[in-house]
């Protein structure tokens, strides 16, 4: 009880340092996780971006197809239809954008015959939730995939993925489960989405706050518990021995630039870099944009051909006389 009393009332010199050194503790730990919960929810709640067309009057015949993630309810995408039976490839947009802004590569791709999906991730666009930066996304991407190799208009064994941060993380975390992912495109991608947190943390300038990142570290894992024991992608990269990889640093984003080219270090053949000025496809200018869809869609056309080569023509024997 004089202990407790002494601490609630000093009367000693050293006794009040204590004290004073408790209290501050306490309030800097106390202030460092409301400013932490702050960001973790502005992070994982980020603007929405939403874009819609007519489906009717765009070019391309875009169709809607709904599909439903297990644990995340429905989603709803675009499918544009390319040369019957050709693979498809899945358009992943990165954390902050939507289906909208990838409209132009989409164009590109589905003008070379390629069917092409795209569709918006949890708390972006028009779909609800929170984000993951990646972790639930994955099972997204996972489950378009499903979806689309229902159809009897693609080819169901051969998808491409293309990916842009968040988008990047998922369609690398699907492809080393789904052997149906036969090539990937990965723009600025990373090995775990704790990086993408502490890149968004730094963006706002109290990255350098004692504790700051630690502590919206340990909010973040705690909102995706159920992802706790997920080991990072370049542990996993040899499952992708034969897979083309494509990877895209740009050069005005370090800090994802780092990321790729750890991952591209670690991937093994077939893998391929490519090294441009400036990221995020939807806030490049026309020049820019133009010289990226050119380097994406001749990858595709190099790695996934629109008629799958391996699969042998049938032989035609000459009509009797």
């Amino acid at each position: 009880m004089d202990i407790l009393s002494e601490f609630l009332y000093p009367t000693r010199w050293y006794m009040k340092v204590i004290t004073t050194v408790l209290v501050v503790a306490v309030f800097t730990i106390l202030a460092t996780g409301s400013i932490a919960g702050f960001l973790i929810y502005r992070i994982v709640k980020p603007q929405r971006i939403s874009s819609e067309i007519n489906m009717s009057s765009f070019p391309g015949r875009p169709d809607t197809l709904e599909f439903t993630v297990p644990g995340l309810g429905k989603r709803e995408g675009w499918f544009f239809p390319g040369l019957r039976g050709a693979p498809t490839i899945i358009l992943c947009h990165g954390y902050q954008s939507s289906r909208g802004e990838l409209l132009m590569l989409l164009s590109s791709l589905q003008d070379h015959q390629y069917n092409v999906f795209v569709f918006d991730f949890a708390a972006h666009g028009k779909s609800d939730g929170i984000t993951s930066l990646g972790f639930h996304e994955a099972n997204e991407v996972r489950a378009a995939v499903a979806a689309l190799a229902q159809r009897n208009d693609v080819d169901p064994g051969r998808f491409g993925l293309w990916g842009y941060n968040m988008g990047a993380y998922a369609a690398l975390r699907v492809a080393v489960e789904d052997r149906r992912i036969r090539t990937l495109v990965l723009d600025s991608a990373y090995d775990s989405p704790n990086q993408m947190l502490s890149l968004q943390i730094q963006k706002t300038g109290l990255g350098g706050f004692p504790l700051m990142v630690r502590m919206a570290g340990f909010l973040f894992r705690g909102l995706n518990y159920d992802n706790s024991k997920a080991q990072p992608l370049s542990k996993q990269l040899a499952r992708l021995t034969g897979v083309p990889k494509l990877f895209i640093q740009a050069v005005d984003e370090p800090a994802l630039a780092r990321t790729t080219q750890d991952l591209f270090l670690a991937a093994p053949e077939p893998r391929d870099q490519a090294i441009i000025p400036r990221g995020n496809f939807a806030g490049m200018g026309d020049e820019d944009k133009h010289d990226y869809e050119n380097r994406v869609v001749s990858y595709f056309l190099l790695r996934l051909p629109v008629t799958d080569t391996s699969v042998p023509a049938p032989i035609r024997m000459p009509a009797a006389r």
